[in-house]
C-alpha cells in the first residue's frame, strides 16, 4: 500500500470517528451535582461534588463541564479580590472509559452572604483528533445558602449589656395560668382554686399547682437598609448594611441561646425565587418572634436571601408595625442613620408599649448606640 492510499484510509477515520462522535459522543452520559450540605456560614468550606457517567460501549476521549457560578463562591486557589461582580464559569475537565463513572470533589468557600443557585451545566465532547465538538446543556438543579457570618456578642454595638439584662427579666417575671410547671406545698395567700386535691390526697398535704413563667415580652431585631429616603436610589454604603446583618444574626443567635422568644426584620426583600422581582411593590422580610430549636434556622435563612436593595423605606416598614398595633416587644434597630420621620414612627411604637433602640453603624468602627 504506497502512501497515497494511507492518506486516504486515515481520512476516512478520522472523517468516520468525527461522524460517530458528533452522532454518539453525548448519548448516555448522565451528570448529577451536588453539594455535602445545603448551608454554610460566611468564610467556612462546602464540598461540591461532580459526578459522571458514559453508559456506552463508547469511549470518550474528552469531555468538559462548565458551569455558571457566583464569583462568591471561590476554590481554595481563588481569591476574592481578583473576582468581579457578575457570574463565572466553573470548568471541568474529564476522560471516560466504556461505562465508567467519575466522582470529583470541589471545595469551594462561602465567602459573601447569600443564596446561590446552580441550575444547569453546559457539556461539551468532541472526537479524540479535535476536528468536531457537540454540547448540550443538563440539569442539574442545586443551591447552597451562605449565613452570615456571626461575631462574639462582646463585637456588637449594643447599648449596653445590661439591656439584654432586662429583656432576660421579662421573661420569667409574669406567671403563665397555662404551663404547668409541678406541684409545690401550699403556702400562705394561694388561692384556693389552685389546690391540686389528688395530690393533696397522696401527701396528705396541701398541694398546689406550680405554675411555669412566660415570656411576656418579645425581642425584634430590625436592620434599617436606607441611607436615604428615595428608594430608587441604591444603597450607598452596602459593606455596613452587611455589618449590621451580621450583628442582627449574631445577637439572634445568643437572645434564642437564652430562651428569649426573638424575631428579625428589615426594610429589604427577598432574591428570586422566593420574590417575584418584577412585583412593582415586594413584601419587606418579617419573621414572626420564637424561641423554638428551629427559630435561628429561620432567621439565618430569612437573613442569607435577602437581597441588598430596599422594598420600602424604613419609616413605611416601622409604620406597618404601628398598624398593626405591635405592643410588649422590645426591638433593638441596627441602621446607617437615624431621621425624624423615623423617630416619629419610634415614638407611635413606644406609645403602644413597646421599647426600642437604635444602634447606629459608622463605617471603620463597631458602632454607635443610640438609645430612644
Amino acid at each position: 500500500m504506497n502512501i497515497a492510499w494511507v492518506i486516504v484510509v486515515l481520512l476516512i477515520i478520522i472523517f468516520m470517528q468525527g461522524i460517530i462522535y458528533s452522532k454518539f459522543g453525548l448519548k448516555g452520559i448522565t451528570y448529577k451535582r451536588a453539594f455535602s450540605q445545603d448551608t454554610v456560614f460566611e468564610g467556612e468550606t462546602i464540598e461540591m461534588v461532580d459526578e459522571i457517567a458514559n453508559k456506552k460501549l463508547l469511549p470518550i476521549p474528552w469531555i468538559r463541564l462548565e458551569s455558571k457560578m457566583s464569583p462568591h463562591l471561590l476554590t481554595h486557589s481563588e481569591n476574592a479580590q481578583d473576582k468581579e461582580e457578575g457570574e463565572i464559569f466553573h470548568r471541568t475537565l474529564f476522560s471516560l472509559l466504556p461505562y465508567q463513572k467519575i466522582t470529583r470533589r470541589h471545595q469551594l468557600i462561602g465567602s459573601k452572604r447569600g443564596y446561590y443557585p446552580l441550575n444547569t451545566v453546559s457539556v461539551t465532547t468532541g472526537d479524540g483528533i479535535g476536528f468536531g465538538e457537540v454540547f448540550d446543556s443538563f440539569e442539574a438543579s442545586t443551591a447552597v445558602t451562605v449565613y452570615p457570618a456571626i461575631v462574639p456578642l462582646e463585637e456588637i454595638p449594643l447599648p449596653s449589656h445590661s439591656w439584654l439584662g432586662d429583656i432576660t427579666v421579662k421573661r420569667w417575671i409574669v406567671e403563665d395560668p397555662f404551663l404547668q410547671a409541678g406541684i409545690r406545698e401550699y403556702q400562705q395567700g394561694d388561692p384556693l382554686n389552685a389546690i391540686n386535691w389528688k395530690a393533696t390526697a397522696r401527701t396528705q398535704e396541701l398541694q398546689i399547682n406550680k405554675k411555669d413563667y412566660t415570656a411576656d415580652h418579645h425581642l425584634m431585631i430590625y436592620v434599617n437598609f436606607d441611607s436615604n429616603e428615595d428608594i430608587r436610589m441604591p444603597i450607598e454604603q452596602p459593606k455596613i448594611v452587611e455589618k449590621g446583618l451580621s450583628y442582627a444574626a449574631s445577637l439572634a443567635n445568643y437572645t434564642i441561646e437564652q430562651g428569649i422568644s426573638t424575631g428579625f426584620g428589615c426594610n429589604g426583600y427577598y432574591v428570586e425565587p422566593f420574590t417575584n422581582s418584577t412585583d412593582r411593590i415586594k413584601p419587606s422580610v418579617r419573621v414572626a418572634p420564637s424561641n423554638s430549636g428551629q427559630q435561628i434556622g429561620y432567621i439565618f435563612d430569612a437573613i442569607a436571601k435577602v437581597e441588598m436593595d430596599r422594598s420600602r423605606n424604613f419609616r413605611a416598614f416601622l409604620q406597618e408595625d404601628v398598624e398593626q398595633g405591635l405592643t410588649k416587644t422590645d426591638i433593638i434597630i441596627f441602621s446607617l442613620r437615624r431621621t425624624e420621620k423615623m423617630n416619629r414612627q419610634i415614638a407611635y411604637l413606644e406609645e403602644l408599649g413597646n421599647a426600642v433602640e437604635v444602634v447606629l453603624l459608622e463605617e471603620g468602627k463597631g458602632g454607635e448606640a443610640d438609645v430612644s
